[in-house]
């Protein structure tokens, strides 16, 4: 094993949800800015980069969104709490500096790869992210899916709920990234879903198509950070080989 494959496994093994953190313990808020600039290196559906970070710094700040995520101690005693937010009304946006850069990429060039790079963020990206108010779209592009994929293999999610799905999908790989890095940069995290996901948009002021994946607490652990021992279900019981 390479010697970056046994750092990575240790990181791996030493990353926890840490539920209370050492609020006199010090503590880098740099770590968290770098953490953040890897996040957005994280694979995402097409590179659409459907996503915000907000960072919840200020003691009032920190107090009021805490309280938003139910005062948990993972909350309560963050010296940060990272808020992730998938923004999938924003695919216009993302597509046209996409289509932009693709073209640049492939200036000059005719061939098929070139023509399908192209097409693929100037035709296909509109077809799949739009979505009209009673999804009627969506309900089409589920029925054309059936019928081709009758015939061969065939992408089977399209509606507003399937791409709903996938920003936060894709949400989700950069999260994993912020957490991992952070136990590298040597803090801990802890990622909530228990919260009021409502009252936080409204805090940010974020327009209505907004969503909140999760939100991370993250700080140095306390002694008693860590609730348990971990638990996996075996690994012969959920990893096959076909």
């Amino acid at each position: 094993m390479k010697d970056s494959a046994v750092v990575f496994d240790k990181i791996v093994k030493e990353r926890r949800s840490v539920r209370i953190y050492d609020l006199g313990a010090p503590f880098d808020h740099g770590a968290v800015n770098r953490s953040l600039e890897r996040s957005v290196l994280a694979p995402n559906s097409s590179n659409m980069q459907l996503w915000e970070f907000y960072r919840i710094k200020s003691p009032e700040a920190l107090k009021k969104v805490a309280w938003m995520c139910m005062n948990q101690k993972a909350a309560k005693t963050a010296r940060e709490l990272v808020v992730f937010v998938v923004r999938r009304d924003l695919w216009k946006k993302r597509q046209k500096v996409l289509l932009k850069e693709i073209e640049k990429v492939y200036a000059g060039r005719t061939d098929k790869q070139a023509k399908r790079a192209i097409g693929y963020y100037k035709n296909l990206i509109p077809k799949y992210y739009f979505s009209d108010p009673l999804d009627i779209w969506g309900i089409i592009k589920k029925c054309i899916y059936f019928f081709a994929g009758l015939k061969q293999p065939m992408i089977r999610h399209g509606n507003r709920a399937d791409i709903r799905i996938s920003v936060h999908k894709s949400m989700a790989l950069a999260a994993q990234n912020f957490m991992l890095s952070m136990k590298a940069e040597g803090f801990d995290t802890c990622p909530m879903e228990g919260m009021d996901a409502k009252r936080i948009k409204k805090f940010l002021n974020l327009p209505r198509k907004a969503e909140v994946t999760m939100v991370i607490g993250c700080g140095p652990a306390a002694e008693n950070g860590i609730y348990s021992e971990r638990f996996r279900i075996p690994n012969e019981e959920i990893i096959f080989e076909v």
